[in-house]
């Protein structure tokens, strides 16, 4: 496969805002990236703008505030998603083809129960949450995460592990949760959690930790590696001219989260 020939659905509905920058990043780094509103996948709309995920590469849920993010972050967006094509999703994901969600598109594979996704490749219910940052408040900030996966997530591939990148966080609800007591455990002997927050020196308490979540867990993959969501954006730091110390310390045009981009990419291509 060449990379012209990689099509990537970037899945949106209204209140998602950020499926520009999406496409953009995947275009960037030579996709083909369709912005496809959720109603062309269930058939809701005339046929000639009908869509069908088995014609995509790569499914990438933008950030945004989908449905205003009532009832909880990417629960309604969730839940449309699932009981229309729900069976294509997760023939999708069972075909390991790569899934990328940012931000409320990391609430999104949450809710629809892709991530974590420990016993089973999609749960019927949510085994885990995104809740409300410990500052109760939206956090909008420069974030340092560290790529703690040790090789199994397609979206780090071109990641150095224990690498540290500035990926700007803009979040409420990024504390991620679960009712089960050995949750962390269990991800990180299954290496799925993918960043994690870091400090230039330190531990990674507030606000380098902008939301709470334990362990620092900024973003995680499922048991496969093809599903990622994290809160931090690196679509918005394609190049360094987009990052906030962008006058200083770097030998070249590209932004650290290029790189994410560029992994699933050589996952595909070779």
């Amino acid at each position: 496969m060449k990379a012209e020939d990689v099509r990537v659905c970037v899945l949106r509905m209204e209140g998602t805002n950020c499926e520009d920058e999406m496409a953009l990043a995947f275009e960037t780094v030579g996709a083909k990236a369709e912005k496809v509103h959720i109603k062309q996948l269930t058939g809701v709309v005339p046929a000639d703008m009908r869509r069908s995920l088995e014609d995509y590469d790569v499914l990438a849920f933008p950030g945004g505030f989908s449905a205003g993010d009532y009832i909880r972050a990417g629960a309604i967006f969730a839940a449309r998603l699932k009981s229309s094509v729900g069976d294509q999703l997760k023939a999708f994901v069972d075909a390991e083809k790569p899934v990328l969600g940012i931000c409320n598109g990391f609430q999104i594979l949450v809710e629809l129960g892709l991530l974590p996704a420990i016993k089973e490749s999609m749960t019927q219910v949510p085994t885990a949450a995104l809740y409300n940052n410990d500052s109760g408040r939206f956090e909008c900030r420069p974030s340092l995460l560290r790529n703690d996966n040790r090789g199994k997530c397609v979206f780090t591939s071109e990641i150095p592990k224990g690498k540290v990148l500035t990926i700007p966080s803009a979040h409420a609800e990024g504390k991620l949760l679960s009712s089960d007591p050995d949750f962390v455990a269990e991800l990180e002997d299954n290496d799925q959690i993918v960043f994690r927050y870091v400090a230039p020196e330190g531990d990674a308490a507030y606000p380098w930790n902008p939301n709470g979540s334990p362990s620092d867990i900024a973003g995680i993959c499922n048991p496969a590696g093809n599903v990622m969501g994290m809160m931090p954006h690196p679509e918005r730091v394609l190049t360094r001219f987009t990052h906030p110390d962008w006058t200083r310390g770097y030998d070249s045009e590209e932004g650290d989260g290029l790189l994410v981009f560029m992994s699933v990419m050589k996952h595909l291509i070779g």
